[in-house]
């Protein structure tokens, strides 16, 4: 179902399949705690936040300006938006009522994003602060819903996990992304869901397409890339400079690894070379022992510790 909401001079089309009919706002309630997942609940929520369109703007005297500014900055600190750094990066903060800004937070709240985590998303990108939660907000979390078709439970979460996803354009970043990822086979079980949903904000072709290529450079076929990426997303994720390249070439080299190792465990470039991966294989190096990837790194420090000992014991026992 798609619902059209007014909004003075604008309209937000919002989509939920458990919207129910239009009801007339209630301009004068505040909005309820995030409490349940039901749409009409979203829905109420949305409505909440639409302008009256009668309603004259308030503007301050200029007796005012400093007090209005002050409450401006108290609001933010409440927030734990570091609002000296917010007021550098978004010189319009000044300038705004404080009314849109709470309309920011309002928005976020009404997904379910919890006043913790919504300073710390504020504070990383202030301009939020200013921009208007119909035309700029609103639409992502419509596309995240229903396009990417993340559970609305959900939401919050790809959100908290992934700050980026609110600074992006759907049509010029986000459903691209998507497309290029389906294609790739991010689909059925392998779906875009929360915890991928960081992927979206990738550049496909300054991005994803380069870090495809590295690994088919490496040796493997695009089949055996897309079967590595698929089962390991946070490949596309990581700097082919700064992670996937040292990381092989310590694999290659140091290791005397064999690719099809990486093809069976290709979560070993998700571990840190200099605190994982050096150490334990070092550890292994210099007792005589190897063990594959999966084995050496999958392991908690204890676990493979105690692996050590018993691997030492029965080489003790051998002799």
């Amino acid at each position: 179902m798609r619902v059209e909401l007014s909004a003075g001079p604008r309209t937000v089309v919002v989509s939920h399949s458990f919207l129910k009919p239009f009801q007339k706002p209630n301009f004068n309630s505040t909005i309820p705690p995030f409490t349940s997942l039901n749409g009409s609940l979203l829905f109420r929520r949305l409505t909440q936040f639409s302008h009256q369109p009668n309603a004259p703007p308030l503007l301050p005297s200029h007796s005012d300006t400093g007090l209005l500014f002050r409450e401006k900055v108290v609001y933010l600190e409440k927030l734990n938006v570091n609002s000296s750094k917010a007021l550098r990066q978004n010189p319009d903060i000044r300038s705004v009522p404080i009314s849109s800004l709470k309309s920011v937070q309002d928005c976020l709240s009404s997904m379910g994003v919890e006043r913790s985590a919504m300073g710390r998303i504020l504070d990383m990108y202030p301009q939020l602060l200013t921009c208007d939660p119909y035309s700029d907000i609103y639409p992502i979390f419509d596309f995240l819903l229903n396009e990417v078709a993340i559970p609305f439970p959900d939401i919050r979460k790809a959100i908290i996990r992934c700050p980026r996803l609110l600074v992006c354009n759907v049509d010029e970043q986000l459903r691209p992304t998507l497309g290029f990822l389906r294609n790739l086979g991010f689909v059925g079980p392998s779906s875009i869901n929360y915890q991928t949903a960081l992927l979206l904000v990738s550049s496909v072709e300054g991005t994803l397409t380069p870090k495809i290529e590295y690994l088919q450079s490496l040796g493997f076929s695009y089949e055996e890339v897309v079967n590595m990426v698929i089962r390991s997303p946070g490949l596309l994720t990581f700097s082919i400079k700064n992670n996937l390249m040292p990381k092989f070439e310590y694999f290659l080299e140091e290791m005397n690894g064999d690719i099809a190792e990486l093809k069976r465990f290709p979560q070993y470039f998700s571990f840190s070379l200099e605190k994982k991966i050096k150490p334990r294989h070092r550890l292994l190096l210099k007792h005589g022992f190897t063990l594959p990837l999966a084995e050496m790194l999958k392991v908690s420090d204890g676990e493979f510790g105690v692996t050590l000992v018993e691997m030492r014991l029965q080489s003790l026992e051998a002799r």
